[in-house]
């Protein structure tokens, strides 16, 4: 049994491409810790709030895994980090965690984020959900908020908003689509 504390509060939003995010430090799913800092190269970052037992996450490990081919040679690697509360949903627990990432083989980081203080920071408010942040000096700052894709159950027919969101980055353009709507589980917050 995982233990916590039960109380929640909604965490508001925030207005796309002025949020910059703190670095943080998590443990991953092999028990090490992971910060933003740690990948001097990284141009960016491409960051999804996931978790073990919402269904509509439960869709997208594969295609995770494959943004992570794709962008993490250009400087751009994948980060899942699971804020969920493990007193709420037991499955979230770290040990689970470790179980899912093996099963699905993830190839990114799968975070801890048990004080839900990263997801705060983000406004995260629901799993899935993704964010590409993008160094801006000693800053990292938002350039993409909302849904992977758009289809959800049919992976070949979804337009996937990540890659349009990195790509326009990379070639140096803004981001034609900085914001979507994403669905999912609520993330419940503690007080």
């Amino acid at each position: 049994m995982c233990l916590g504390v039960i109380s929640w509060a909604l965490f508001s939003s925030f207005d796309i491409g002025i949020k910059t995010i703190n670095d943080f430090s998590l443990r991953n799913v092999d028990g090490k810790y992971i910060s933003l800092k740690d990948n001097e190269k990284a141009k960016g970052y491409i960051v999804i709030f996931t978790c073990n037992h919402c269904p509509f996450a439960k869709l997208y490990p594969s295609r995770i895994n494959k943004l992570q081919e794709t962008y993490a040679p250009l400087g751009v690697p994948v980060i899942a980090i699971n804020s969920m509360d493990s007193m709420l949903y037991d499955e979230e627990c770290f040990k689970f965690m470790q179980q899912k990432s093996k099963e699905n083989n993830f190839n990114f980081p799968y975070l801890q984020d048990a004080s839900q203080e990263v997801a705060k920071d983000f406004g995260a408010v629901n799993t899935p959900q993704a964010f590409v942040i993008w160094r801006d000096g000693n800053r990292w700052v938002i350039k993409y908020k909302g849904a992977i894709d758009d289809n959800g159950e049919s992976p070949e027919l979804a337009k996937n908003f990540i890659a349009m969101a990195v790509n326009d980055l990379l070639a140096n353009k803004p981001v034609s689509r900085p914001t979507t709507e994403s669905f999912g589980c609520k993330i419940f917050y503690r007080k």
